[in-house]
């Protein structure tokens, strides 16, 4: 006699959508190498001391900027005044060269730092 048993288990199979992983990835990736291009461009500025200022001052390590880009653009405009939006330029130029794929159209005809990240992080996290 053949012994049967009864096989009727369940099972939950969760698919995590990959695009969105990715897009998460390549967004805080393609950020911070910006952000860090953008610091060492400028020759009188020392990347390390803005970094110990962020974090020390503005409670930002260089790993969170990309999940904290208004926390950053409003410590980069307290550290900088005016001279931010020069800053700001850079990571985007530098975003731009990364990405050229991603296009922008600002509302109002003035790119506005955070509305430029918001529609990257957007463009990236849409499913393909």
């Amino acid at each position: 006699m053949a012994k049967t048993s009864n096989l009727n288990t369940s099972c939950t199979l969760q698919l995590c959508n990959n695009n969105q992983k990715t897009g998460k990835n390549k967004f805080e990736t393609t950020i911070a190498e910006a952000v860090d291009e953008s610091l060492s461009s400028f020759k009188n500025l020392d990347k390390q001391k803005v970094y110990a200022r962020l974090e020390n001052a503005f409670e930002i390590r260089k790993q969170e900027i990309p999940c904290k880009i208004e926390d950053f653009a409003n410590a980069m405009g307290q550290m900088f005044g005016v001279g931010a939006k020069l800053v700001e330029i850079r990571i985007i130029e530098a975003v731009h060269k990364k990405m050229p794929e991603f296009m922008f159209t600002p509302r109002g005809g003035a790119v506005v730092f955070k509305e430029y990240i918001n529609s990257l992080r957007a463009f990236l996290m849409e499913p393909a």
